[in-house]
């Protein structure tokens, strides 16, 4: 096991032993126990009540953070050329086709989010060994194969995410950074969590939100009461 640096023990000694902390609470100490030199990612972790092994469990959707997650999303936009120029000025930092599919082929993926039309999704498909394990494969429930190219971009360009639950039931997802306000990362993870349970499966039964935790990269995981996000 790693040694804790004095920082680390100082930080770590901060969040209070089994105690579960308010949304708000949480998301002003998550600043205050973070020790990385840089800015670091405020991250969620929600244990849902879901057995993602079964369809009708399955969780998965799209949120627009409203402070945005801090992060200059690099977004590729796979369109025909009369949708160059809307993807260009929606902020795309890739645009084109053939020579794009051709790098991929070719094993480029320095990119986080892929944007497409219906039209193209045909030409898409036998990369999907290369896309999908990296979660780039766009998707219609995500909003990232459209018609409406440049309002996709903007979207995920302003702080539109899309999550799915692993198979442990648990969703994570970055909502921030540590230098946001603490108000800014509340505000963060409410949007999300509210739109968690907007997304319940009527085939979860018992307790649908298990568990909700909050952390900056490499600092200890905070405990949130989820009914002080309800």
């Amino acid at each position: 096991m790693a040694t804790l640096t004095k920082k680390q023990k100082e930080a770590a000694s901060k969040i209070e032993k089994n105690k579960v902390y308010s949304l708000e609470e949480a998301s002003a100490l998550v600043k205050e126990v973070n020790t990385a030199k840089f800015d670091a990612s405020v991250d969620i972790a929600v244990r849902l009540g879901v057995d993602p092994r079964k369809a009708n469990q399955m969780v998965r959707g799209v949120v627009s953070l409203p402070h945005g997650t801090g992060k200059d999303v690099r977004v590729l936009a796979l369109v025909t050329p009369d949708k160059e120029a809307e993807a260009k000025a929606a902020g795309a930092d890739y645009v084109g086709l053939d020579e794009y599919l051709d790098k991929i082929k070719g094993g480029w993926t320095d990119v986080d989010v892929i944007v497409t039309m219906p039209a193209v999704m045909g030409k898409l498909g036998p990369l999907g060994r290369v896309l999908g394990p990296r979660g780039l494969m766009p998707n219609p429930k995500s909003g990232t194969v459209t018609l409406e190219v440049g309002k996709a971009v903007s979207e995920v360009k302003s702080g539109k995410i899309d999550f799915k639950v692993d198979k442990y039931g648990i969703i994570h997802a970055a909502i921030g950074k540590v230098s946001f306000d603490a108000d800014k990362i509340r505000e963060n993870a409410q949007e999300l969590i509210q739109t968690l349970l907007k997304l319940k499966p009527t085939a979860a039964k018992g307790t649908y939100v298990k568990s909700i935790y909050i952390s900056s990269t490499m600092s200890p995981g905070i405990a949130i009461d989820s009914k002080s996000v309800n």
